[in-house]
């Protein structure tokens, strides 16, 4: 809902027109929101599907299952997620500039609503590491929980599959729709949020022509929605 709000809601008004709706603090505030809660939904999909898997596994959840079953260590662990992205978000904050300066865009990456200078080739440098490998390795999780969880399901099917086949109703498995609902669930997180952040590079190498900018911002608000 957050990532909606702060990104789809300031995209949709400059699309129809209403420019420079934000002053200084408004934009910082959007942007420095938006990628709190852009990187707080994606931590916290991947943590909890990873919690799913652990107690779906009876290797590991045997010696973890006093503490991974506590609702208690999953708060904790969402509360985590929530200080490491306001901490390491921090920096954004500082770039949005504010309102576009019509006057001056050639220093500027211009957005519909808001500016923010273009950083050195150091600091460009260090922060796509950062967001590219902590995107990389959620994505890397999901794919691997996601993964594990279907492979033990299918391993539960085959074992009870002499119960299914004496039933006369011929309705599908319990194992096989928690199969496609992890797998759809996976493949739209991993597509939606790998395109997200290609677009997004993209668009800090290129100069974007509007209809780029817009795609991207459609594909960054297409998981969340």
């Amino acid at each position: 809902n957050l990532v909606l709000c702060f990104k789809g809601i300031p995209q949709t008004l400059a699309a129809f027109g209403l420019e420079a709706f934000l002053d200084g603090a408004g934009c910082k505030l959007v942007f420095y929101l938006h990628r709190v809660a852009r990187g707080v939904s994606l931590s916290t999909t991947c943590l909890l599907s990873g919690f799913q898997a652990i107690k779906l596994c009876p290797s590991i959840s045997r010696w973890m299952d006093l503490h991974i079953r506590s609702p208690k260590c999953i708060v904790f662990s969402c509360f985590l997620c929530w200080v490491l992205h306001l901490v390491v978000n921090i920096h954004i904050a500082k770039y949005a500039t504010g309102p576009i300066n019509s006057k001056n865009k050639t220093m500027d990456k211009i957005y519909l609503y808001c500016s923010s200078p273009i950083p050195g080739r150091l600091v460009f440098s260090v922060t796509a590491v950062i967001f590219f490998f902590t995107d990389g390795l959620c994505l890397a999780l999901m794919v691997w929980t996601s993964g594990s969880m279907v492979l033990i399901l299918h391993r539960h099917k085959q074992r009870v599959q002499h119960i299914h086949s004496s039933r006369l109703s011929p309705r599908t498995s319990h194992e096989t729709r928690a199969t496609h609902t992890i797998l759809i669930l996976v493949s739209m997180f991993v597509s939606f949020h790998a395109l997200a952040a290609i677009l997004s590079f993209s668009l800090t190498q290129l100069n974007p022509s509007q209809w780029l900018r817009s795609i991207s911002v459609l594909v960054a608000l297409g998981f969340p929605t």
